[in-house]
């Protein structure tokens, strides 16, 4: 029998052993997914503490509940390990691991390097290797495949390769995991074929393309889109204000239009593991067959010059009032890159918070994600309360937690710089809110 065959079949049948390197917010809701489909997964990790949680069923992910997660442990259908070794019963592995970027924004793809390796010494025939970790194109053929290799088996044959990329969307109420369709590119047909068979079984639609390439440009489009769309409604921004004109407004009317116009809405910056990292691992590709991907570097200067624009917007709001930054009281709401998650990861409002200190200012910070923020000696968390309002100089919303009581927030602050637009319902004391 083929190993693609002997795999498929183990697949169809639920005997195959499903294994997820990387335990994160991409891997550990896969790792539910697969074993409320039947597999017995096993997670691994280095971070042992992740490991100990995962084995106890207390889930550290926010779209993983720690009641599924602790019913899943509790019948032997997942479970989690430091351990490498376990590579060598596992009929596929997929692999979830970070791809952050260098201080110098060049693709710091160590950790997939690391798991490939440890992965490449174990790899058996029959086995799936599948990426999902955010990568340039070229990454699986060009990095994973050679070092696979190297133990002497043939690709398409002997085992199997692929790349799928993640689109996992932190705290969306309606797309997860297994409703969110699945992309899938393998090195060859039967690789491709292999991968689909596994995700189709955990997943509701998986869509193939014809290369692992292709899957690799397909998230970095994704999230290209994203940020260059952003960038440019962040510069209408800086245009309505300069034509003093509400932007919240504009953009408002031109999304009636019912074709032709997508609203994308401006913010204090870019943040999330994804959309500020990922266009830069396509532009670093291409800086290596000689094109300059200028959409990307334009879009990349303008969102990342959101906090600066930030922080003019509250120094002039104080100036009004004929207070200086240095030495003002201010409260900063929201210090998670996106609303109702407590992910810090690129956040843009700690940039924020850390040219407010540098000016002199005396900052505190409210979060119902988040109690302590390592690094900012001197911020501290306080509760938000109506004390808390009226003792501020500004009160600057960077996060539109849903939980936020906006009418109170408004009608206690003395003053409000809201870069979201999170006051739009508040019918009273408008003339305390300077918007974005």
């Amino acid at each position: 029998m083929a190993a693609s065959d002997a795999l498929l079949n183990r697949i169809k049948d639920r005997s195959a052993r499903v294994g997820i390197i990387g335990l994160g917010y991409v891997g550990l809701p896969l790792a539910v997914e697969f074993a409320k489909a039947g597999f017995r997964v096993t997670g691994i990790d280095l971070d042992s503490e992740k490991v100990k949680m995962v084995n106890r069923g207390a889930s550290y992910i926010q779209d993983s509940s720690s009641t599924e997660l602790a019913g899943l442990v509790s019948t032997g259908m997942l479970e989690a390990t430091t351990d490498f070794s376990v590579l060598e019963s596992l009929d596929t592995v997929s692999i979830c691991v970070p791809t952050p970027l260098g201080k110098t924004k060049d693709p710091d793809i160590s950790y997939i390097v690391a798991a490939t390796k440890e992965v490449a010494s174990r790899l058996h025939r029959e086995q799936l290797v599948v990426l999902e970790s955010t990568t340039y194109p070229g990454t699986t053929d060009e990095v994973i495949l050679p070092e696979l290799e190297k133990r002497g088996f043939k690709v398409g044959e002997d085992f199997f390769l692929a790349f799928s990329p993640e689109r996992v969307d932190p705290g969306n109420p309606k797309f997860n995991t297994k409703n969110t369709p699945k992309i899938i590119g393998g090195i060859t047909t039967r690789c491709t074929e292999a991968a689909k068979a596994l995700y189709e079984q955990a997943v509701d639609t998986v869509i193939m393309v014809s290369s692992t390439k292709a899957a690799e440009m397909v998230k970095i489009l994704e999230n290209t889109y994203r940020a260059v769309n952003i960038a440019l409604v962040n510069e209408v921004a800086i245009m309505c204000d300069r034509l003093q004109l509400d932007v919240w407004e504009v953009i408002d009317a031109a999304s009636t239009k019912p074709f032709g116009f997508m609203a994308f809405y401006p913010g204090p910056g870019l943040g999330g593991h994804c959309i500020p990292i990922d266009p830069h691992y396509l532009s670093w590709k291409l800086k290596m067959l000689d094109y300059k991907a200028r959409f990307i570097d334009l879009a990349s200067e303008i969102n990342r010059e959101m906090p600066l624009y930030v922080l003019g917007k509250i120094t002039d709001a104080l100036n009004d009032r004929g207070l200086s930054v240095k030495g003002a009281k201010i409260l900063v709401l929201g210090v998670t890159y996106k609303r109702d998650v407590g992910d810090l990861r690129e956040s843009p409002s700690l940039d924020i918070i850390r040219l407010l200190a540098r000016k002199g200012a005396e900052v505190r910070f409210h979060d119902p994600y988040v109690s302590s923020l390592a690094g900012f000696d001197g911020v501290r968390f306080v509760e938000l309360n109506e004390k808390h309002l009226e003792k501020s100089d500004c009160v600057v919303i960077v996060t539109d937690h849903s939980t936020f009581d906006y009418e109170t927030i408004v009608a206690k602050a003395p003053l409000i710089v809201d870069t979201r637009n999170a006051t739009r319902n508040v019918r009273k004391h408008r003339e305390k809110i300077v918007k974005l």
